[in-house]
Protein backbone atom coordinates (compact mmCIF):
# COMPACT_ATOMS: atom_id res chain seq x y z
CA UNK A 1 0.00 0.00 0.00
CA UNK A 2 0.98 3.62 -0.45
CA UNK A 3 2.33 5.67 2.44
CA UNK A 4 1.05 9.13 3.31
CA UNK A 5 2.48 11.69 5.73
CA UNK A 6 0.12 14.44 6.90
CA UNK A 7 1.99 17.40 8.37
CA UNK A 8 -0.70 19.17 10.38
CA UNK A 9 -0.55 22.61 12.00
CA UNK A 10 -3.60 23.63 14.02
CA UNK A 11 -4.04 24.02 17.76
CA UNK A 12 -7.66 22.77 17.94
CA UNK A 13 -8.74 19.23 16.96
CA UNK A 14 -12.37 20.41 16.60
CA UNK A 15 -11.41 23.05 14.00
CA UNK A 16 -12.17 22.61 10.31
CA UNK A 17 -8.47 21.94 9.79
CA UNK A 18 -8.70 19.21 12.42
CA UNK A 19 -11.72 17.74 10.62
CA UNK A 20 -9.98 17.92 7.21
CA UNK A 21 -7.00 16.08 8.68
CA UNK A 22 -9.30 13.42 10.17
CA UNK A 23 -11.19 12.97 6.88
CA UNK A 24 -7.87 12.45 5.05
CA UNK A 25 -6.72 9.90 7.64
CA UNK A 26 -9.99 7.96 7.41
CA UNK A 27 -10.43 8.08 3.64
CA UNK A 28 -6.83 7.19 2.78
CA UNK A 29 -6.75 4.42 5.39
CA UNK A 30 -9.92 2.98 3.80
CA UNK A 31 -8.01 2.83 0.51
CA UNK A 32 -5.35 0.69 2.17
CA UNK A 33 -2.82 3.49 2.57
CA UNK A 34 -0.58 3.66 5.60
CA UNK A 35 -1.13 7.15 7.09
CA UNK A 36 1.23 8.89 9.51
CA UNK A 37 0.44 12.28 11.07
CA UNK A 38 2.94 14.82 12.37
CA UNK A 39 0.69 16.95 14.57
CA UNK A 40 3.14 19.81 15.06
CA UNK A 41 1.40 21.63 17.92
CA UNK A 42 0.66 18.41 19.83
CA UNK A 43 4.30 17.35 19.35
CA UNK A 44 5.43 20.81 20.51
CA UNK A 45 7.64 20.78 17.44
CA UNK A 46 10.56 23.20 17.72
CA UNK A 47 10.34 25.62 14.75
CA UNK A 48 13.63 27.41 15.37
CA UNK A 49 16.69 26.37 13.38
CA UNK A 50 19.48 26.44 15.98
CA UNK A 51 22.79 24.91 17.03
CA UNK A 52 20.75 22.33 18.98
CA UNK A 53 19.89 20.59 15.70
CA UNK A 54 23.45 19.26 15.56
CA UNK A 55 24.11 16.79 18.38
CA UNK A 56 27.83 16.21 17.91
CA UNK A 57 30.75 18.55 17.26
CA UNK A 58 30.49 21.31 14.68
CA UNK A 59 32.15 21.23 11.28
CA UNK A 60 33.36 24.80 11.90
CA UNK A 61 33.20 25.88 15.53
CA UNK A 62 34.57 29.36 14.78
CA UNK A 63 31.58 30.58 12.78
CA UNK A 64 28.18 28.91 12.87
CA UNK A 65 26.51 28.41 9.46
CA UNK A 66 23.22 26.52 9.86
CA UNK A 67 23.01 25.33 6.24
CA UNK A 68 26.57 24.00 6.18
CA UNK A 69 26.39 22.48 9.67
CA UNK A 70 23.12 20.59 9.08
CA UNK A 71 24.41 19.38 5.70
CA UNK A 72 27.57 18.01 7.29
CA UNK A 73 25.63 16.61 10.27
CA UNK A 74 23.16 14.86 7.94
CA UNK A 75 26.03 13.15 6.10
CA UNK A 76 27.57 11.82 9.31
CA UNK A 77 24.29 11.06 11.15
CA UNK A 78 24.72 13.92 13.60
CA UNK A 79 21.31 15.60 13.43
CA UNK A 80 18.98 15.74 16.46
CA UNK A 81 16.53 12.87 16.93
CA UNK A 82 13.40 14.90 16.15
CA UNK A 83 14.81 15.78 12.72
CA UNK A 84 15.91 12.22 11.97
CA UNK A 85 12.40 11.05 12.93
CA UNK A 86 10.68 13.53 10.58
CA UNK A 87 13.11 12.82 7.73
CA UNK A 88 12.38 9.12 8.08
CA UNK A 89 8.63 9.83 7.74
CA UNK A 90 9.27 11.95 4.63
CA UNK A 91 11.59 9.34 3.14
CA UNK A 92 8.97 6.61 3.50
CA UNK A 93 6.03 8.68 2.20
CA UNK A 94 4.69 8.57 -1.34
CA UNK A 95 2.48 11.59 -0.63
CA UNK A 96 2.93 14.56 1.72
CA UNK A 97 -0.24 16.45 2.71
CA UNK A 98 0.23 19.79 4.45
CA UNK A 99 -2.89 20.78 6.39
CA UNK A 100 -3.01 24.27 7.90
CA UNK A 101 -4.77 27.65 8.17
CA UNK A 102 -3.29 30.42 6.02
CA UNK A 103 -1.49 32.94 8.29
CA UNK A 104 -0.39 36.24 6.78
CA UNK A 105 -0.37 34.85 3.21
CA UNK A 106 1.73 31.88 4.28
CA UNK A 107 1.87 28.76 6.43
CA UNK A 108 1.99 29.02 10.25
CA UNK A 109 5.47 29.56 11.72
CA UNK A 110 5.53 26.06 13.25
CA UNK A 111 5.07 24.51 9.79
CA UNK A 112 7.63 26.83 8.18
CA UNK A 113 9.99 25.76 10.96
CA UNK A 114 9.35 22.13 9.99
CA UNK A 115 10.35 22.99 6.40
CA UNK A 116 13.44 24.91 7.56
CA UNK A 117 14.70 22.16 9.85
CA UNK A 118 13.63 18.91 8.16
CA UNK A 119 14.39 19.61 4.48
CA UNK A 120 18.13 20.03 4.90
CA UNK A 121 20.74 19.95 2.18
CA UNK A 122 21.88 16.40 1.49
CA UNK A 123 18.47 15.04 2.44
CA UNK A 124 16.01 17.03 0.30
CA UNK A 125 18.24 18.86 -2.17
CA UNK A 126 21.89 19.19 -3.08
CA UNK A 127 22.89 21.58 -5.83
CA UNK A 128 22.72 20.97 -8.77
CA UNK A 129 20.16 18.33 -7.72
CA UNK A 130 17.16 20.57 -7.23
CA UNK A 131 13.80 21.21 -8.93
CA UNK A 132 13.17 18.33 -11.35
CA UNK A 133 16.27 16.50 -10.10
CA UNK A 134 15.70 17.29 -6.41
CA UNK A 135 16.42 14.45 -4.00
CA UNK A 136 12.72 13.87 -3.17
CA UNK A 137 11.73 13.53 -6.82
CA UNK A 138 9.56 10.41 -6.53
CA UNK A 139 7.11 12.00 -4.12
CA UNK A 140 3.86 13.96 -4.37
CA UNK A 141 2.74 16.88 -2.21
CA UNK A 142 -0.62 18.55 -1.66
CA UNK A 143 -1.26 21.78 0.25
CA UNK A 144 -4.70 21.72 1.91
CA UNK A 145 -5.55 24.89 3.79
CA UNK A 146 -8.22 27.28 5.01
CA UNK A 147 -8.35 31.04 4.47
CA UNK A 148 -9.82 33.96 6.37
CA UNK A 149 -10.91 35.74 3.18
CA UNK A 150 -13.50 34.68 0.63
CA UNK A 151 -12.71 33.17 -2.77
CA UNK A 152 -13.43 36.51 -4.46
CA UNK A 153 -10.74 38.19 -2.33
CA UNK A 154 -8.10 35.82 -3.73
CA UNK A 155 -8.83 36.19 -7.42
CA UNK A 156 -6.64 37.90 -9.99
CA UNK A 157 -7.26 41.64 -9.85
CA UNK A 158 -8.74 41.45 -6.32
CA UNK A 159 -7.38 43.07 -3.16
CA UNK A 160 -5.32 40.00 -2.14
CA UNK A 161 -4.23 39.01 -5.64
CA UNK A 162 -4.47 35.53 -7.13
CA UNK A 163 -4.21 32.75 -4.51
CA UNK A 164 -1.64 31.13 -6.79
CA UNK A 165 0.81 33.95 -6.04
CA UNK A 166 0.85 32.86 -2.40
CA UNK A 167 1.45 29.25 -3.39
CA UNK A 168 4.61 30.11 -5.36
CA UNK A 169 7.02 30.13 -2.34
CA UNK A 170 5.39 27.09 -0.73
CA UNK A 171 4.76 24.81 -3.69
CA UNK A 172 7.52 25.94 -6.04
CA UNK A 173 10.18 27.40 -3.74
CA UNK A 174 10.09 24.51 -1.26
CA UNK A 175 8.41 21.39 -2.66
CA UNK A 176 9.35 21.65 -6.34
CA UNK A 177 12.86 22.80 -5.37
CA UNK A 178 13.24 19.47 -3.52
CA UNK A 179 12.00 17.57 -6.59
CA UNK A 180 8.52 16.85 -5.22
CA UNK A 181 5.67 16.83 -7.75
CA UNK A 182 2.79 19.02 -6.61
CA UNK A 183 -0.92 18.24 -6.87
CA UNK A 184 -3.43 21.10 -7.18
CA UNK A 185 -4.03 22.71 -3.77
CA UNK A 186 -7.21 22.06 -1.81
CA UNK A 187 -8.54 25.35 -0.48
CA UNK A 188 -11.46 25.93 1.90
CA UNK A 189 -12.27 29.63 1.67
CA UNK A 190 -13.45 31.57 4.73
CA UNK A 191 -14.89 28.64 6.75
CA UNK A 192 -15.47 30.89 9.77
CA UNK A 193 -17.90 33.05 7.81
CA UNK A 194 -20.13 30.38 6.29
CA UNK A 195 -23.03 28.34 7.76
CA UNK A 196 -22.37 24.94 9.38
CA UNK A 197 -23.99 23.27 6.37
CA UNK A 198 -21.39 24.81 4.07
CA UNK A 199 -18.55 23.57 6.30
CA UNK A 200 -20.00 20.06 6.09
CA UNK A 201 -20.02 20.38 2.29
CA UNK A 202 -16.33 21.35 2.44
CA UNK A 203 -15.54 18.10 4.28
CA UNK A 204 -17.60 16.03 1.83
CA UNK A 205 -15.83 17.66 -1.14
CA UNK A 206 -12.44 16.82 0.39
CA UNK A 207 -13.46 13.19 1.01
CA UNK A 208 -14.69 12.95 -2.59
CA UNK A 209 -11.44 14.32 -3.98
CA UNK A 210 -9.39 11.90 -1.90
CA UNK A 211 -11.24 8.94 -3.45
CA UNK A 212 -9.61 9.62 -6.84
CA UNK A 213 -6.49 11.46 -5.66
CA UNK A 214 -4.04 8.89 -7.00
CA UNK A 215 -5.39 9.37 -10.53
CA UNK A 216 -4.64 13.11 -10.53
CA UNK A 217 -1.84 14.60 -12.60
CA UNK A 218 0.53 17.03 -10.85
CA UNK A 219 0.32 20.71 -11.80
CA UNK A 220 2.72 22.07 -14.39
CA UNK A 221 5.58 23.15 -12.11
CA UNK A 222 6.51 26.30 -13.98
CA UNK A 223 6.15 30.03 -13.34
CA UNK A 224 3.31 30.10 -15.90
CA UNK A 225 1.02 28.08 -13.60
CA UNK A 226 1.39 30.72 -10.90
CA UNK A 227 1.62 33.95 -12.84
CA UNK A 228 -0.16 33.46 -16.15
Amino acid sequence: GRKVLIVYAHQEPKSLNGSLKRVAEEELSKQGCSVTVSDLYAMQFEPRATRNDIVDCLHNSDEFNYGVETWEAYKRGGLSNDLIEEQKKVQEADLLIFQFPLYWFSMPAIMKGWMDRVLVQGFAHEFPNCYDSGLLKNKLALFSFTTGGSKEMYEKGSINGDIRYLLWPMQHGIMHFCGVKVLAPHICFAPEYVPEEKRKEMLIAWAQRLKTLWKEEPINCSPEWYFK
